[in-house]
């Protein structure tokens, strides 16, 4: 008999717990009316958003140059800054889940660190580090020739800045949940540290580098403050679907409107595509 049947909580087959009950029976006003209000709070501009659409010219506004320019230009941007964040965020969040090494508090704070960081204050510290003038860009331009601002390199570059603390941060908790004794099995048979991350805890971990990938994509996609701080505005070149929404907002509302629908389905389909993935960590 198992300690939680002793206490007559009955045991949860999937983690071994006891299972956990939902409270039945309504809630009380105190605090009815202030969920029912952030509710409202939150859901409201988005209903607003589907009210003041301008459904009859929308498939005009969608197909216009400008829009077309911007919304093939976001999403090449953010696929690209999201296969630079797996190459480098994969091992990073492998490095602190798995390496013991003085300091590691530091750098974990320091990866997250744009998660709450100002977009704009992002871009500002690109210009000093990646500028012409900056601590590296100074001798990226005169030794290789290579300048990153106001190009669409530099959106990808801004945008991998400010989305790939989202794929550490899952792939990390993923390595962390993920047993370690298979890593540790096959280096005992002869497999490399690599060679057993390649083989075996990356198969294990794909569904957190996944998930880790879609929200990296899905926040370079709307990434706004640091692109247009680093990389400009400019069609065609820079100009992002946040930039243009930002833009035709001054000039074509409607416009604005019907790109903001974009990246609001965009962003409905991110949440259904990783729904399960929360409900399972549930």
């Amino acid at each position: 008999m198992t300690p939680f049947e002793k206490t007559g909580a009955a045991a949860d087959p999937r983690t071994g717990g006891p299972r956990r009950r939902r409270v039945r029976g309504g809630a009380p006003l105190p605090l009815l009316l202030p969920a029912l209000i952030g509710l409202a709070f939150l859901v409201l501009p988005l209903v607003a958003l589907l009210v003041r659409a301008p459904w009859r010219s929308m498939p005009a506004l969608l197909t216009s140059t400008e829009v077309w320019q911007a919304l093939r230009l976001s999403l090449v941007c953010a696929t690209a800054a999201t296969a630079v964040s797996l190459v480098i965020g994969v091992p990073l969040a492998w490095l602190l889940a798995r390496v013991e090494f003085p300091g590691r508090g530091l750098v974990r704070a320091l990866v997250t660190l744009p998660l709450v960081l100002p977009p704009v204050v992002g871009g500002v510290a690109l210009l000093m580090a990646l500028g012409r003038n900056g601590v590296v860009g100074r001798s990226l331009d005169s030794w290789f020739g290579i300048t990153l601002p106001f190009t669409t390199t530099g959106v990808i570059v801004a945008e991998a800045f400010v989305a790939m603390p989202f794929l550490v941060i899952s792939v990390e908790g993923t390595l962390r949940a993920a047993d370690p004794r298979y890593e540790e099995a096959a280096t005992t048979l002869g497999a490399s540290r690599f060679t057993a991350f390649r083989r075996v805890t990356l198969p294990l971990i794909a569904p957190g580098v996944a998930a880790g990938a879609v929200l990296a994509w899905a926040r370079a996609l709307g990434e706004f403050g640091a692109t247009i701080t680093f990389a400009g505005n400019f069609p065609g070149r820079t100009q992002t679907m946040p930039l243009a929404v930002y833009l035709a907002l001054q000039n074509d509302p409607e416009a604005a409107i019907a790109l903001s629908l974009v990246l609001l389905a965009v962003s409905i389909a991110v949440l259904a595509g990783l729904r399960d993935r929360w409900t399972a960590a549930s």
